[in-house]
């Protein structure tokens, strides 16, 4: 065997043998032995050094790389495979050096040469676009490498637009496209910060290119399907389409990239479709790596209980991927959204290792758990230097607990102790922070004040703040500002119009809502989902949508006879039409967590309660009302009630809730 080749190795007598012999040892990375041989030639010619020269390129030895060819210069002139094995390793000083020497002997107009440097330029310069384009418009002749090179870089450039239109240049130009062209152009729509223009022009062009695909039967490589599923959930929200498109690949050699793709997408939106896509996979006898536990983890941190996490915890393990730092994140993170902080504490304290997301992720658990006080005391055992989010998870935690003092503490102390400068999302938390305690002028003087723009996280926690306490005419200035940041965004109308009509001025709380409709706006409908029997039931606000809705309303009679006689008042304040006060009432009690709730509990001596804890997930705020209603009715049946709404965690317990009625 060669590897066994000695170091006074002679090199075979012929040039041809001595040359394939050098080509063989540096492939297999024997690069010392390579170039021993190559030293101890009594002929070399260009070939010669152009092998070596590329076996140390290819094995990213630049500096070497680079010596060698600086001395080939005394021997002979470059080819063009030398100048670009050569730029495949440079920097940028070097890349130019190189470029220099290609144009004083006339290489930089071979087009391998050209493509070479373009590539280097992307991945090096300091101003990209600017070099690479200057040397794409001094190129004579270009090829499907030329314009690949170009739109690949466009799109790390986050620069898809121009890539498009670079592609149409290429398909006048006569050049046909193939796979890595596609990938490039659906990966260059999808970058982040997309505005909402941006997001409409990207969702045409990824459907022109879906086209392209079709046509040219590229749509069904496995590759292209993959990043055309991302294009369409990116840019649309679309899962249908990104359903559609990937059970057209069946028959295909689908690989896990492609299952990832579609179950990342399922994850957050539709989290019982990821799992029964997993299921799916597992048919096709591909082994889920950490990648596919993750996806699978964050699916199950958007389902209402923790049976399904348990389930995936217990596949991880079998897969030999107990004690992975990545998936034990993923655990903490799902385990407490599913309500059970306990076994993410348990999950935390079994760690064999930990770093800063172990730590935030349990701080987040705290946070919107309402725990503030023991997330400030787990702060204070932190083994790690906390960053950014830690402290946005801190700021939080006294947020939903009211502790202005606390709050103003530790952002205040950011910068001075930890030397980490306030971003939005701190500034978010202040002007919640304070607004949620009444404090609404030193609130807006946070955002006056602030070192950037306020964005629509900042006037979103001001509005709500505005509303909370029945502050109009700061909440008018909030609400124009939500609606010129994101203008088919229905939050800025709904809550101006909702305090409006709080204070019975129900005609501009109407006007509101029709200038709503006339724009096209549509608000997010109030839904609860509860898990009975193995099964999560859906309910929207009037229970029209679920089959038992007749059921639910008659059990529903009954359980508000009951909690009347404790003391449940209606607080028909929160209907925001003028009708009649019996009127109001009956639209209070058809809230979606208020169905949800009956229906569990009609349900429970069939399928019986876990534990005794009834669990909903809301998909906005809940309301006083059913704040109340929940709270009372924790007393009456005995049960612990977990509602998750989109702001934290709220645990109903003998008559009271963890939130101190603060939210």
């Amino acid at each position: 065997m060669h590897t066994d080749i000695t170091t006074n190795l002679t090199p075979p007598p012929d040039l041809y043998s001595a040359n394939h012999l050098i080509n063989l040892h540096a492939k297999r990375g024997q690069l010392d032995l390579a170039h021993q041989l190559f030293a101890q030639m009594p002929h070399r010619n260009i070939v010669s050094w152009t092998i070596l020269v590329s076996g140390y390129a290819q094995h990213r030895k630049s500096e070497q790389c680079f010596r060698l060819f600086s001395q080939m210069l005394s021997h002979y002139k470059p080819n063009d495979f030398a100048y670009a094995s050569l730029l495949s390793v440079c920097d940028y000083w070097r890349g130019l050096q190189v470029h220099g020497l290609a144009l004083r002997t006339g290489f930089d107009a071979w087009i391998y040469v050209a493509n070479a440097l373009m590539a280097m330029y992307w991945k090096n310069s300091c101003n990209p676009s600017r070099d690479a384009w200057r040397l794409f418009d001094a190129m004579e002749f270009r090829n499907l490498v030329t314009y690949n090179s170009m739109i690949a870089g466009l799109g790390m450039q986050e620069q898809g637009d121009k890539a498009m239109t670079l592609f149409i240049r290429m398909l006048r130009d006569g050049i046909v496209f193939d796979r890595t062209t596609l990938l490039s152009l659906v990966s260059s729509l999808c970058g982040p910060n997309q505005g909402s223009d941006k997001v409409v022009g990207g969702l045409l062009c990824c459907l022109q290119l879906h086209s392209c695909g079709i046509k040219t039967g590229l749509a069904l490589d496995v590759g292209v399907a993959t990043a055309l599923i991302k294009g369409y959930s990116v840019l649309a929200a679309e899962i249908g389409a990104c359903h559609k498109l990937f059970f057209e690949t069946n028959g295909l050699d689908r690989d896990l990239v492609l299952w990832t793709g579609i179950m990342t997408v399922s994850a957050e939106r539709e989290p019982e479709q990821a799992l029964i896509l997993f299921n799916q996979m597992r048919k096709e006898d591909l082994c889920p790596d950490c990648y596919v536990f993750s996806v699978l983890l964050k699916a199950c941190a958007n389902l209402v209980t923790e049976a399904t996490t348990s389930a995936v915890h217990c596949r991880v393990i079998v897969a030999g991927f107990a004690n992975l730092l990545d998936l034990d994140n993923s655990l903490i993170h799902a385990y407490a959204r599913c309500g059970s902080i306990d076994k993410a504490k348990r999950i935390f304290y079994e760690m064999s290792l930990r770093d800063i997301v172990s730590w935030n992720s349990m701080l987040k658990a705290y946070a919107v758990h309402g725990k503030a006080e023991a997330a400030l005391s787990f702060f204070k055992q932190m083994d790690v230097v906390p960053d950014e989010t830690t402290f946005v998870a801190l700021l939080s935690s006294c947020s939903h607990a009211g502790m202005v003092e606390e709050g103003t503490k530790i952002f205040d102390t950011m910068y001075e102790k930890y030397g980490i400068v306030p971003q939005l999302d701190h500034y978010a938390c202040m002007v919640d922070i304070l607004g949620r305690a009444g404090l609404l002028t030193e609130a807006e003087n946070i955002i006056r004040k602030m070192p950037m723009e306020p964005d629509y996280v900042i006037w979103s926690a001001f509005l709500g703040a505005c509303r909370k306490h029945g502050e109009t005419k700061a909440a008018s200035l909030a609400s124009s500002k939500l609606k010129e940041l994101d203008p088919e965004n229905s939050l800025g109308y709904v809550m101006i119009s909702n305090i409006y009509c709080s204070v019975n001025s129900f005609d501009e709380g109407g006007s509101i809502r029709t200038k709503m409709n006339r724009v096209g706006v549509k608000k997010e409908p109030g839904l609860s989902w509860t898990e009975v029997g193995h099964r999560v039931h859906e309910f929207a606000s009037g229970g029209h949508r679920h089959p038992q809705v007749k059921a639910i309303r008659a059990h529903m009679k009954e359980l508000l006879s009951q909690l009347k006689k404790m003391g449940y008042v209606p607080d028909t304040s929160l209907v925001l039409f003028d009708v009649e006060e019996e009127q109001k009432e009956e639209q209070l009690y058809h809230h979606s967590e208020k169905l949800a709730l009956v229906f569990s509990l009609m349900s429970a001596g069939n399928c019986g309660v876990d534990g005794g804890v009834i669990k909903i997930i809301k998909n906005i705020r809940i309301c006083l009302d059913c704040h109340n209603f929940m709270r009372l009715a924790s007393k009456l049946v005995e049960k612990v009630i977990v509602v998750r709404d989109s702001n934290r965690f709220h645990h109903f317990k003998d008559g009271v809730c963890s939130c101190n009625d603060y939210w």
